[in-house]
Order: C-alpha cells, then sequence, then structure tokens
C-alpha cells in the first residue's frame, strides 16, 4: 500500500480528492490518499504552497513532493525539504498559457482596443503588419515558454526567445546571456514574460531593460509579478515608451483596489487566470510520477535546487 499525503489545503482536497483516486486506479496504483496521514506513514506529499505544511523533517519515508503549482519559489529555499521536489506542469496548464498568450498578443497585434474605443459612427481604418513584419520576444523558453513561443511562430510572428541557459528549439531563434537579453529587448514589440521567479529574475525588466524596448512596446506578464520592477513600469507607460501591459501576475494578489494599475489608461489587469491547474489532467501527472518512483525510475519535472526551478 502506497500512503499519500494530501497536503494541498482543505479546498483543494474537495477538488483533488475524485480526481487523484481515479488517477491513482487509472495507473495501477495501490495508494491510500489521505490528508491526515501521520508524517512517518507518508511515502509521498501532494504539496500546495500555503497549505501549512512548512517543516519537511518528519517525512522520514517519504520519496518525493509532488507539487500542484508550476512556480516553486516560495518552497525551493525551505531548507528542511531535503526530498525530491517536482513541480507541476501540466497539458491543461500549458493549454490555457498557450491562448491566453495567443489570444492577447493577438489583440495587441490587431490594435483591437482601438477599435473598441472608438465605435463613434466615424469610419477611421487602421491597418495593422501582418504577423510575419510583428516582432515577438519570449523570455522564459520552459515548457510553457516554448509552447506559447512555438504557436506564436505558427501564427507567422517573427518570435525570438531567451533563456539563461542555450536552448535549441526548431523555428525559433534562441538568445542566452545578457547580450542575447538585450538583443531581444531592443526588437520585441510585445514582449511576453514566462520567466520563472528567481533571485536573477527579480526585478529583470527594470528601468533599464523598459528603456531598450522599441517605443510603444506592449509587456504581456503571465509568469510572475515581481519580475517587473512597478515603479520603473509606470513611469515607462506614463512617459508612453511602453504603450500598454496587459498583467495577470502581480507581487501582491489579489491586487490591492487601491494599486495604481486598476486605473492606468494603458494597463490591463486579468486576475492570475492566465494558466490554471486543472484537477483532472494535474492528477494523471501526479499519478505517473508516483507509479515511476515505485518502478525506480527518475522522477518528471523535478526542480533544480540551485538553478530555483
Amino acid at each position: 500500500m502506497i500512503r499519500v499525503l494530501f497536503a494541498a489545503g482543505p479546498q483543494n482536497w474537495a477538488e483533488y480528492e475524485a480526481p487523484l483516486r481515479a488517477a491513482f486506479a487509472e495507473a495501477g496504483l495501490d495508494a491510500d490518499l489521505s490528508p491526515d496521514h501521520a508524517p512517518g506513514q507518508a511515502d509521498y506529499i501532494v504539496y500546495a504552497p500555503k497549505a501549512g505544511l512548512e517543516d519537511f523533517r518528519p517525512f522520514t519515508r517519504c520519496k518525493a513532493v509532488l507539487s500542484l503549482w508550476a512556480g516553486v519559489e516560495t518552497i525551493v529555499g525551505n531548507q528542511t525539504l531535503i526530498q525530491p521536489l517536482a513541480r507541476m506542469v501540466d497539458p491543461g496548464l500549458t493549454e490555457g498559457m498557450v491562448e491566453w498568450v495567443a489570444g492577447h498578443t493577438l489583440r495587441h497585434h490587431l490594435n483591437i482596443d482601438h477599435c473598441l474605443a472608438h465605435q463613434s459612427g466615424a469610419w477611421v481604418r487602421h491597418i495593422p503588419p501582418l504577423a510575419r513584419d510583428r516582432h515577438v520576444g519570449v523570455l522564459g523558453l520552459g515548457a510553457l515558454g516554448t509552447a506559447c513561443a512555438r504557436t506564436l511562430a505558427m501564427l507567422n510572428f517573427r518570435v525570438t526567445g531567451w533563456a539563461r541557459g542555450r536552448k535549441d528549439i526548431p523555428g525559433i531563434e534562441c538568445q542566452s546571456g545578457r547580450d542575447g537579453l538585450d538583443a531581444v529587448l531592443r526588437r520585441s514589440e510585445i514582449l511576453v514574460l514566462l520567466l520563472p521567479l528567481t533571485p536573477v529574475t527579480r526585478n529583470l525588466i527594470d528601468e533599464r531593460a523598459l528603456s531598450l524596448l522599441p517605443r510603444g512596446a506592449v509587456i504581456l506578464n503571465p509568469g510572475r509579478g515581481a519580475l517587473i520592477d512597478d515603479d520603473a513600469l509606470l513611469a515607462a507607460l506614463d512617459s508612453g515608451h511602453v504603450g500598454h501591459a496587459t498583467l495577470d501576475v502581480f507581487r501582491t494578489e489579489p491586487l490591492p483596489p487601491e494599486h495604481p494599475f486598476w486605473g492606468h489608461p494603458r494597463v490591463t489587469v486579468t486576475p492570475h487566470i492566465a494558466a490554471e491547474t486543472r484537477p483532472d489532467s494535474a492528477a494523471r501527472v501526479i499519478a505517473e510520477n508516483i507509479r515511476r518512483g515505485e518502478a525506480g525510475l527518475p522522477f518528471l519535472h523535478l526542480v533544480d535546487r540551485g538553478a530555483g526551478y
């Protein structure tokens, strides 16, 4: 019997219990899933940050901690966590992110906001360039960034991606390093942020980075709120150097009602909806990792503690 501790909070338990039990059965796992297993009994932990579990030292027989979140910045520095940590890479989450990024890229590319704001009866035609003449930069080329970059390239946008380490993605020009980042920023009429939040990427989009963008560039941030220096972004929006920012993630969530992003005419706020973990598909990811652990196979989506993601 495999004992699986569900340490992701009561609300998630209500949503995930049935999908996880179904996924375990489908995978042929004889698993006892419970939110109440004693630490010394748990073979695996299904985990969500902010759900109460902070000290992993009592879990002496635990083989892996399997997070329901794609982001791990709130747990990766926990010194008591010595077990392997797997982040969530969920097909449903990836599809949702691709749809959000593609939708808002096309929205800004086609200048749909301008059309909606000028329904006055005047026949004023604005002809956008073709996608093949629009430069889009994607910062972050993990599973989500790669999927978004490929989709945008399929739509014929001129896509350049950037990652901290070297990447080779067919059909995508890939850059790395500081010089590569500057090169991507200088050409990005639309910039998509899909980097993990680490000490290296925090405030990466600061005053200097923003100044390198073409005047009127659009920023899409469905990655992590703290990738952007908020004050620098507001200044760039006020000056018109940045034409618009569509933001799905923020330093504080929910975004406080008094935050200037809410009322800024050049900011669109979406309430962290770009990529949501779907219980049915996420449960199958969890089940597959437990199956692999029991079979002595490497876990999928393991976090590199040194890199922070």
